[in-house]
């Protein structure tokens, strides 16, 4: 490590629960959601908050509730010193973990010393896509550019690869089995902080999303989500780009997509001096991070490139990762991730994903790295990747390694 290295100091989250109006977690305020985060992290390490430069959180939806820059609300709704900085952040569903790599290259330039860096999202209050913006909502704009809403470009990257509905249900029958047999043997309880109601009585302890009773034969009967959709001119759209194929089979449902949920989640880090000086024990380090963009139509291709940039920077290869974590925004972009990489799934999303678990937007890239770090831990490992497909056919990696 270098006196600079970007030290991941803790790593929390919030139990994941359905994001709807009824959700467990829907009488919870986004900004109380934040604060309960913030407090944990405060306690568990006997934190004194004036020493924390800025709080970088990532909200996908930042309207509502959620709007205002939620993250200096969060701030001042835990109590934190007034000389606490906030922030909020949006680059999509990479939104947590761009919060988190902001914040690394912050302390690994010198610039800052400790910073908290998450996410936030509460869909059953803040629904996806209330924030508007020209991907989906300017008209002009999504003919020009050709928008694809991303369920078809998942449909159209497992048609590319030859992924069968089978294929796909059989990958969300093990992030099922994976995430109910992590949850259950207590491998998420270092890193989950109960949300409290304001007279201390717990509203959750554990992720409820998860359905471990899920079998092929119920996926299998779930009706595909963007075959109608398609037949309103979308996969005509990609078709016309990609003409080798004679048409899209959609093979995606709500069993084997990523779940609306309501969670945060909180990252602590820092440098070597301001760890010692304050007595924290250091967990990981963030080696390094990469960003880029791929075809903007599928949308979901950039997570494999990302993780070989990020490898290609740190001067690493694949071999020298022991655990992979990808987003699970649907079935098929794990399935490629894996196939981009040449990787098994015996060391991919080991605990499952947020095809069982649910994805919390602009809290997701928290969420999978207090995953990743307790299953480093658990399994006495060193080395975790952690990538998200992205809006805008964007691809987002992180390398940490523990110290």
């Amino acid at each position: 490590m270098t006196a600079n290295s970007a030290i991941i100091y803790d790593a929390v989250r919030t139990p994941r629960s359905k994001g709807k109006a009824d959700g467990t977690l829907h009488e919870v305020k986004p900004i109380d959601l934040g604060a309960g985060l913030l407090n944990a992290l405060q306690t568990r390490n006997n934190l004194d908050t004036a020493y924390v430069d800025d709080v970088v959180m990532g909200c996908v939806s930042p309207v509502g509730e959620q709007g205002s820059d939620i993250a200096k609300m969060a701030v001042q709704n835990a109590g934190w010193d007034e000389s606490v900085a906030g922030v909020q952040l949006n680059r999509f569903c990479a939104s947590g973990l761009e919060a988190i790599n902001t914040a690394a290259a912050k302390v690994a330039a010198g610039w800052e010393q400790l910073i908290v860096a998450g996410g936030i999202e509460c869909m059953s209050r803040v629904p996806m896509g209330s924030d508007g913006g020209a991907m989906a909502a300017d008209a002009a704009f999504a003919v020009k550019e050709s928008f694809v809403p991303q369920g078809i470009g998942a449909d159209t990257i497992a048609t590319i690869d030859g992924y069968s509905r089978a294929d796909v249900d059989a990958y969300a029958l093990e992030s099922q089995k994976r995430a109910a047999a992590a949850r259950d043997n207590g491998w998420f309880d270092a890193s989950v902080v109960p949300v409290k109601d304001c007279n201390g009585l717990i509203i959750l302890e554990r992720d409820d999303f998860i359905k471990p009773n899920s079998t092929m034969e119920g996926l299998g009967a779930l009706k595909a989500s963007f075959a109608e959709m398609g037949k309103y001119g979308f996969d005509d759209i990609i078709l016309k780009k990609y003409n080798t194929l004679e048409r899209i089979d959609h093979v995606h449902t709500p069993g084997n997509s990523s779940g609306i949920v309501d969670g945060a989640s909180a990252v602590l880090i820092g440098n070597e001096r301001i760890g010692k000086d304050l007595g924290l024990k250091p967990r990981a380090r963030i080696v390094t991070t990469a960003i880029l963009s791929t075809d903007p139509i599928i949308m979901l291709t950039g997570p494999g490139p990302a993780a070989k940039k990020a490898l290609k920077t740190a001067r690493m290869n694949t071999r020298d990762i022991d655990l992979w974590e990808i987003n699970e925004a649907f079935a098929s972009v794990a399935l490629r991730y894996m196939r981009d990489l040449d990787i098994s799934h015996d060391i991919t999303n080991v605990v499952g994903g947020s095809i069982a678990m649910g994805h919390p937007l602009g809290a997701t890239g928290g969420c999978i790295l207090s995953s990743m770090l307790d299953e480093l831990e658990r399994r006495d490992l060193s080395t975790g990747m952690l990538s998200l497909c992205v809006g805008g056919g964007m691809g987002i990696s992180t390398i940490i390694e523990r110290v």
